[in-house]
């Protein structure tokens, strides 16, 4: 298993996630490696979703020798993805490789920068659009977004995610790096969510930022520095 409980979080130790991931923090590695780096990500970071947390059932097969016996992974029709837009595009690219009938959800969650940190830490979240599928009981729902910083964003985000909706069976929140503060944020507010992470950092420095972190996702995934 190289999924490995961290208490408030669980931390996928996978040696090519964290090649991966190595790669994206390198400040040298341009616009489209990043963007392929975090497909990758996505992908290996979905089969360790199946491999963790998902049961298997046992099937009856005809090869074209004779019948035997294998496995099957169950619920992969049951799986609902939302992209926290835009820095999760890719990462959910990567995602729908381990998950090809997935539902998805879309959400445009973004923090007031101007606005500055509050007391407590979190910034204004601006909501700008949600489009969700129905989300059942038996659903396995994955809240993808590459940086878990805060937490402000995606205890929004969750909040969208859970209005008027069951809770589903299992909901992940899976991020590339987190930062100690956000993850907190987040298990104390849902504490029904499984938080995944590749990579628990250092600290936020004093503009809300993961050290050492990864820069801006979005900006170096779309080029928009």
């Amino acid at each position: 298993m190289t999924i490995e409980d961290r208490g408030d979080a669980k931390l996928v130790t996978h040696a090519l996630a964290q090649d991966t991931l190595s790669r994206l923090r390198d400040a040298e590695t341009e616009q489209v490696g990043f963007r392929k780096g975090l497909v990758k990500l996505g992908r290996i970071c979905g089969y360790e979703i199946i491999d963790g947390a998902m049961e298997t059932e046992y099937v009856s097969i005809e090869t074209p020798l004779t019948e035997t016996t294998g496995q099957r992974v169950k619920g992969l029709d049951d799986v609902v993805i939302i992209n926290v837009l835009r820095a999760a595009t890719p990462f959910v690219e990567g995602l729908l490789k381990a998950f090809p009938r997935a539902k998805q959800g879309v959400i445009s969650a973004g923090r007031d920068e101007e606005a500055g940190r509050g007391d407590d830490g979190t910034f204004p979240i601006t909501i700008d659009y949600v489009k969700l599928p129905e989300i059942q009981e038996k659903d396995t729902v994955i809240v993808a977004d590459p940086m878990l910083a805060t937490g402000s964003t995606m205890c929004a985000v969750l909040d969208e995610v859970l209005n008027e909706q069951p809770n589903p069976e299992d909901l992940f929140v899976l991020s590339a790096v987190s930062a100690p503060e956000g993850l907190l944020r987040v298990d104390d507010e849902f504490d029904e969510c499984d938080l995944l992470t590749v990579a628990i950092d250092d600290e936020l420095n004093d503009e809300g930022f993961i050290v050492p972190g990864l820069g801006d996702a979005g900006d170096r995934a779309f080029r928009t520095t």
